[in-house]
């Protein structure tokens, strides 16, 4: 008798366990740009000191990304060559040709790169010399005209784009060069994808301080929150957002 009650009890329990199994859950709801934005505390303006016209020359170990010539370092996305105009020393973003990025791959480094706004630029917010310099392809450190153009701060100029802002404002005016000392070092991953240990980065514009050995939190997204992807060792990617941006005197030390 025990044994029937017990047969009866779990065929009553079968339809329960497999309603549990087939349980849907809503989508995450559908998310702005604007979601992931703020403007304030705007960080403070600094004047960063003079410096020379001249490139700042590369260390003796230093591979060089850009030498004033040529893109043979660099390609565009689909590995074809990079369709950007070179002239005069430097390279200039090509509105429509995509992002590039540097055929060699890399992991920890230090990165120097020089960059122009070209002056004359309309525009307010990030629709003014909108670029950016991605790490690893993946984690961008945003490139913009934040001179008297204010935007929202995990935006601005040197920000962990949509993650983390700069401690000050040090742009230069458009037409003058700004530079990026960028010293980064690669995520570790756990066996299961997740960070063992993230990516950091530490930025200079113009030899003041902007990210301090910021932690990176994930893929710098555009709509949405930071996404832990598993990776391995990247290219120093540069982004066309429609605006001519100029780029020289690219080189990186790997560490």
């Amino acid at each position: 008798m025990k044994q029937v009650n017990i047969s009866i009890l779990l065929g009553l329990a079968l339809p329960f366990v497999a309603v549990a199994q087939e349980k849907q859950y809503p989508e995450r709801a559908p998310m702005t740009p604007e979601m992931s934005e703020y403007w304030q505390p705007q960080p403070p303006v600094v004047t960063p000191g003079k410096t020379s016209e001249q490139p700042v020359p590369a260390p003796s170990d230093a591979i060089i990304l850009f030498d004033g010539k040529d893109l043979s370092q660099w390609e565009n996305n689909q590995g074809q060559a990079a369709g950007w105009t070179v002239a005069n020393g430097a390279f200039t973003v090509k509105k429509g040709t995509g992002d590039i990025r540097t055929k060699q791959k890399f992991n920890d480094f230090q990165l120097h790169i020089e960059w122009r706004i070209p002056e004359g630029i309309e525009g307010k917010s990030q629709g003014r010399g909108n670029s950016g310099v991605f790490l690893q392809g993946i984690y961008e450190i945003q490139v913009l005209d934040c001179y008297e153009n204010e935007t929202y701060v995990n935006g601005q100029t040197g920000s962990v784009y949509k993650q983390t802002p700069p401690l000050v404002n040090a742009m230069r005016k458009p037409g003058e060069w700004n530079s990026y000392d960028i010293i980064y070092t690669a995520p570790t991953f756990k066996k299961e994808g997740s960070y063992r240990t993230p990516p950091r980065v530490t930025v200079l514009q113009n030899g003041v301080l902007l990210q301090n050995n910021t932690t990176i939190l994930g893929t710098t997204e555009y709509i949405g929150f930071p996404q832990v992807r598993e990776h391995g060792a990247g290219p120093i990617s540069l982004q066309d957002h429609g605006d001519p941006v100029s780029f020289r005197n690219i080189w990186i030390r790997e560490l």
